[in-house]
């Protein structure tokens, strides 16, 4: 995993703090020329690894970089998934089996025809692998090292008290992609413990970490000292807590935690990404 990863909340209209930013931030990003905008300024500060969901607008983003493949032969895009709020939207705009159809998930839609064992038990492993199959597509030809099971995803399983999908995740995205399979969650006290309970060792983990404890379960002292036990790589996400903490302050916390291995951020101008890749340069130690 690369030190510094950018992220991809500021193109979508994600903001933690401030609906009225993240429209304005959605509103900003309406092409595929003012997102590829910040990517090459990432790039052009040292940034060479994107983590992204599956929304849409990615697919763009995508094709962008297959039609440019000597610029972008050493990017690496670190995808998480499935993206729950698209098939969520989806389902209330066009009922299930529409939304099915949409996604051209061929095999689920005639095994809900059928009433097969998967739709019927909830069988979450056999749908999990599927739309990760399916939400790959978006990204063949292009570096995917890492692929992340996202924190939706993850902490519904968790709260579920379910192990297998973890496991098969695992195995999955390493026999069919050849990749380390990694975990998101916003509770990375459980999420340790269950992966701990199925056996994979080392796992790569995102979670939010910051100073404040924003969106951190279990409390900052916990995930502190899991940390020192070194029972995971871990990559930090929310650092500044949506603004909340200034950006000295934030990249100071965390680097100041030697465990971390990577930090992810979100940034919408070439200022904002200059500035975090040198702070996060300067005080990394």
């Amino acid at each position: 995993m690369d030190r510094v990863i950018l992220g991809d909340n500021q193109f979508f209209g994600v903001n933690h703090m401030s609906e009225e930013k993240a429209r304005a931030q959605a509103m900003r990003f309406s092409t595929v020329e003012s997102m590829m905008h910040v990517i090459d300024s990432a790039m052009e500060a040292g940034i060479n690894s994107f983590m992204c969901t599956t929304h849409d607008r990615v697919a763009e983003i995508c094709d962008h970089m297959r039609a440019n493949p000597a610029k972008y032969a050493h990017y690496s895009i670190y995808p998480c998934m499935p993206y729950a709020y698209k098939y969520a939207n989806a389902m209330t705009e066009l009922g299930v089996v529409g939304a099915l159809r949409q996604f051209a998930l061929k095999d689920l839609f005639s095994m809900a025809l059928r009433g097969s064992r998967t739709l019927v038990t909830r069988n979450f492993t056999e749908l999990i692998l599927m739309l990760i199959d399916a939400e790959m597509n978006m990204f063949k030809q292009l570096n995917t090292e890492v692929i992340f099971i996202q924190n939706i995803t993850v902490d519904l399983l968790l709260g579920l008290g379910m192990r297998e999908p973890f496991i098969e995740f695992a195995r999955h995205v390493d026999k069919k992609y050849g990749a380390e399979p990694a975990f998101q969650s916003m509770n990375l006290p459980m999420l340790l413990q269950a992966l701990d309970e199925c056996d994979i060792k080392n796992p790569i983990v995102c979670s939010s970490i910051n100073k404040i404890g924003f969106r951190m379960s279990g409390g900052i002292r916990v995930y502190e000292n899991l940390l020192r036990e070194k029972k995971c790589r871990p990559i930090a996400m929310s650092v500044f807590a949506s603004g909340a903490i200034p950006p000295k302050d934030a990249i100071d916390y965390v680097c100041g935690i030697k465990e971390i291995e990577s930090i992810v951020f979100g940034a919408s101008t070439p200022a904002h990404i200059e500035e975090t890749k040198t702070l996060i340069d300067e005080l990394s130690y």
